[in-house]
């Protein structure tokens, strides 16, 4: 499957969603409302677990400290949506695809090397989030989630350049580019992997 040039400059991603993907989402839309919402409350608390682990770091801490709010924020919103369709928040589930991502970081590298690791893992994560809320907001038939999906498709586009921003405040540029290369190969290896499920935001 190609690249699509808009993909490719905005978020860097090396392989698109499979197009399979919206369809089996909107048939298991509260599975995905509540994937969603999972992932939402673990954006914010992985957020406050950077600015704890790293508090010296003080760009750090403030550059995220609005989006713990914003992140928990978008929890509430999703949980609305749930509770408006007559939904159930369902149970958190095992992420896969935040598992095997999680496989690639450095855990035995120098400090600076694990710091980078960490924020390239969110920059990912956002940055594949974007796309994802993007084929939603392109792809149901629901004209308003549609909208819903556009105005998460639009956040997460931020916070995806303000994790890369970080790494390069503390990691020499070029050196997080390089490694932001590898992470685009592993992480396109393993979409290639992941079964295709609609329940699933990852």
């Amino acid at each position: 499957m190609s690249t699509t040039n808009e993909t490719k400059n905005i978020l860097g991603l090396h392989l698109p969603t499979d197009p399979r993907w919206v369809n089996l989402a909107e048939l298991s839309l509260e599975y995905i409302l509540t994937d969603h919402a999972y992932c939402e409350q673990k954006a914010a608390t992985s957020c406050i677990s950077l600015i704890q682990r790293y508090s010296e770091l003080e760009k750090l801490v403030t550059d995220l400290a609005p989006i713990v709010t914003e992140e928990w924020g978008h929890f509430r919103l999703v949980l609305a949506e749930l509770q408006k369709r007559n939904l159930k928040l369902g149970k958190q589930r095992k992420d896969e695809y935040v598992n095997q991502l999680q496989v690639f970081q450095k855990k035995d590298g120098s400090p600076e090397q694990r710091l980078l690791d960490k924020l390239l893992i969110f920059a990912l994560i956002e940055a594949r989030s974007c796309e994802r809320f993007k084929r939603l907001s392109e792809g149901l038939d629901d004209e308003y989630l549609r909208n819903f999906y556009r105005r998460f498709m639009e956040s997460e586009a931020g916070h995806y350049h303000l994790f890369i921003e970080l790494a390069e405040t503390y990691v020499d540029k070029a050196i997080v580019r390089k490694r932001w290369q590898e992470w685009l190969v592993y992480e396109a290896e393993l979409i290639n992997k992941l079964e295709v499920r609609g329940d699933r935001m990852h």
